[in-house]
Order: structure tokens, then C-alpha cells, then sequence
């Protein structure tokens, strides 16, 4: 055999054992892809099967026995009457003190009545699995053990669940506070951490030169993508709680009464934990820009930064934006640095500005699976469907933007 013969068999048996790896590492990443999107499946599944199914409810006082018409029906003032009535005076004087009758809303006295007098409390729930395949059984079993109870399908989630503030009484608690908390911190942490970290990324990558300072820099930066989020808790705590605490708690204003455990120290705390990886993804963006639009622009007589504002900006913004996207997706769900710079486990009043203090969807999430009654973890599962809601339309609206900007650029 020629050597030319003995070479073109070598190629041969090489490209063949090019593709049989190429085979097996294709397969490798379907099965890693598939095994991944069933782990997700399985995950909400799981959830939608806690925040759905029968209960069992009893009632201390029939509502009967309160109206002759639905509460939703009953004007105000005789709401106000039947719990004036019904409760004892220390405690109307206690919810009163809290926030006036004649101040609240129609829904929040009904939701008093319910709670403090009718009192429902779900005595028995079932998942939703077992509540259609096994409904009969149920049913059997419910009129032995509850004679006065009645059975109804619940769904956790729902308008009231989203609506109503928070509640030791898992059939009456919501996650109202809990959301707006989370959007106040959200937005925040945007203000704050979107201008630096493009700034930083900017100056690193169009204007830094290569001394050992700037390399120190961007070590500590791409070091500190990987640190835990509860060390930066204990900064946020050291820093804007306990250092900045007359500021971030609104004391230079006359309201220092929550110390610095406010949505302010969250949100700043929050934007010291998306900044590193925001910083690395848009350095990254405009790494990516190519040197020939620089040139071009400065052959054109712009200076350096009008050719960053607008050239390289808008051409890096997409990647950029991406990278915000994944920051908000790791800010929203956590919860170490929110426990730590004062988060409130339950509170039933709504942020009004920036030094209130606050609770979080991941906060109340925790909180009511820690609860022993399983009640708490089916609302924990509607909070889950909730959080990822919100996320996924907060990444929506992201995406939307950076496709918008995309097609300018194009």
C-alpha cells in the first residue's frame, strides 16, 4: 500500500472517530437538556399540586347568624357594628388604635369580620392529586370526621390571595405587602446598580490602561461574582443599617423610627449583590463591539466619549440588558441578604416610601414553609406561582426593551 493510500485511511478513521464524539457528546447535552426541562416540569407540578385542591372548613360563628345577606353586601357602618358587638373591648379598641374602622376599606372589614368573629379555619386539605382521583373517599371520610364541616375545592391562588395583606389565618393571608415590597427593592436596586455597573464596565474596558491597580480591580470584581449573597447581608447590615442607618431609616428627615431596616438599605443592599455580574456581562457587551466602529467614528473627528455614548453603547446595549435580566432573575428570589439587612417576617401594612419598613415574596416564602400546619405550605406554593409570575414578566419587559433597542441598532 502507497504512503498516500496509508495517509487517506488515517484521515478517514480520524474523521469517523471526529464524529462518533461528536455523536456522543450531542447526545450527552440532549439528555442534559431533557433530564433539566423534566426536573422543571416536575418542580411546577409539584407546586400547582400544593396551591390547588379540597379543604375541609368550619366556621366558629356562622355568617348567617351575623347578616341575613352576604357580607359582601353589608354597608360599612353596620360592619363596623357587628364588630363592635361581637368582639371584646380591648381588642376593638387594639384594631382600631392599629388603623380606624371608618378609615379602612370595604374589603378589610370584611376581612376583620371573617377573622376575628366568623373565623373559617380549614381543618383538613388536600392535594390536588388526591382531591380528583380519590374525591369519593374524601367525601366519605370527611362526613365521619367533621359532621359540621363542609367541603369546597380551594385555590390558593386567587384575586383575594394577591390582594390581601398578611394574616396569621393561612385561609385569610396575601401577599399584597410582600409584592409591593418586592417591586419597591427591585426598582431600587435597578436605579442604583444599572448606571454604576455600566459606568464601572465603561471605564474598565474604554478608558482603564493595564497597570496593577486596574488589574486589581477587575480580579476582585470577577471575584466577587462568586461570594455568597448572605456576605453581602452582613455588609448591608454593617453599612447601610448600623453605618448609614440615620439616613437609609429617613431619620435626617424626622421618621428614624425603623432604624435603617428599611426597603432603602434592601434595595442598595441588593445592588451591591447584582453589580459584579452586571459589570462583568456588560463588559462583555462592549468587549464585544467591534474595534472598526471605533475607528470609523474617530476617523470621522468624534472624541472618545462620543463615540462611546453613541456607537459603542448602543451597540453593546443588548448584551447589556441581558445581563441586567439575569441580575434581577438572582435579585428578586433571594432571601439570606433581605433576613439580615431587617426584613419582616409578617406585617400587614403596605411600603408607602422608601424608609418603610418592608417584607419580600422569597421572605414570606420562607416564612410560611418553616409553619408546621400544612395549610401555610399550600399558600407558600400560590406565593411560588407568584414570584415566578412577576419575575417572568419583569423579564419580559426586559427582553421587549432589548429587542426594541436591537432594531433601532439594525
Amino acid at each position: 500500500m502507497s504512503p498516500r493510500s496509508i495517509s487517506e485511511c488515517d484521515q478517514n478513521a480520524h474523521l469517523q472517530k471526529r464524529h462518533r464524539d461528536s455523536k456522543i457528546w450531542r447526545s450527552i447535552f440532549f439528555l442534559s437538556t431533557a433530564t433539566a426541562l423534566v426536573a422543571l416540569v416536575i418542580l411546577i407540578l409539584s407546586i400547582v399540586n400544593q396551591a390547588f385542591g379540597l379543604v375541609v372548613v368550619q366556621d366558629s360563628v356562622p355568617p348567617e347568624k351575623l347578616a341575613s345577606v352576604p357580607l359582601e353586601q353589608v354597608e360599612n357602618t353596620e360592619l363596623i357594628k357587628i364588630l363592635k358587638k361581637n368582639l371584646t373591648k380591648n381588642r376593638y379598641k387594639t384594631i382600631d388604635r392599629e388603623l380606624p374602622f371608618t378609615a379602612r376599606t370595604h374589603t378589610d372589614l370584611v376581612d376583620l369580620v371573617i377573622a376575628e368573629i366568623i373565623k373559617p379555619v380549614v381543618v383538613e386539605s388536600y392535594h390536588l392529586d388526591r382531591s380528583i382521583i380519590q374525591r369519593e373517599k374524601i367525601l366519605k371520610d370527611v362526613a365521619e370526621k367533621y359532621p359540621n364541616g363542609r367541603v369546597e375545592f380551594h385555590a390558593w391562588l386567587n384575586p383575594e390571595f394577591i390582594t390581601r395583606s398578611m394574616s396569621s389565618t393561612p385561609e385569610l393571608a396575601g401577599v399584597r405587602t410582600a409584592i409591593f415590597g418586592s417591586l419597591w427593592i427591585i426598582l431600587i436596586t435597578i436605579i442604583v446598580a444599572f448606571p454604576t455597573g455600566v459606568g464601572a464596565a465603561i471605564y474598565l474596558e474604554e478608558y482603564a490602561t493595564a497597570n496593577r491597580i486596574n488589574r486589581i480591580i477587575q480580579t476582585n470584581i470577577d471575584n466577587l461574582a462568586g461570594v455568597p449573597s448572605i456576605i453581602y447581608g452582613i455588609l448591608g447590615l454593617a453599612i447601610f443599617v448600623r453605618g448609614l442607618g440615620f439616613f437609609t431609616g429617613g431619620g435626617f428627615l424626622g421618621n428614624g423610627e425603623s432604624g435603617g431596616r428599611t426597603i432603602l438599605s434592601a434595595g442598595l443592599t441588593m445592588a451591591l449583590l447584582i453589580l459584579p455580574i452586571l459589570i462583568i456581562n456588560a463588559q462583555e457587551a462592549i468587549r464585544a463591539v467591534p474595534k472598526s466602529l471605533r475607528e470609523a467614528s474617530y476617523g470621522l473627528g468624534a472624541t472618545k466619549w462620543q463615540t462611546i455614548w453613541h456607537h459603542v453603547l448602543p451597540s453593546a446595549l443588548p448584551g447589556i440588558l441581558t445581563g441586567t435580566i439575569l441580575a434581577i432573575s438572582r435579585a428578586i428570589g433571594e432571601t439570606a441578604p433581605l433576613i439580615l439587612v431587617g426584613a419582616s417576617s409578617f406585617i400587614n401594612k403596605d411600603p408607602s416610601s422608601v424608609f418603610s419598613r418592608f417584607t419580600a415574596l422569597p421572605i414570606q416564602i420562607y416564612n410560611w414553609t418553616t409553619r408546621p400546619q400544612d395549610e401555610f405550605r399550600n399558600i407558600a406554593a400560590a406565593a411560588i406561582l407568584v414570584l415566578l409570575v412577576l419575575l417572568l414578566s419583569l423579564n419580559a419587559f426586559a427582553i421587549l426593551m432589548r429587542n426594541r433597542f436591537t432594531r433601532r441598532i439594525t
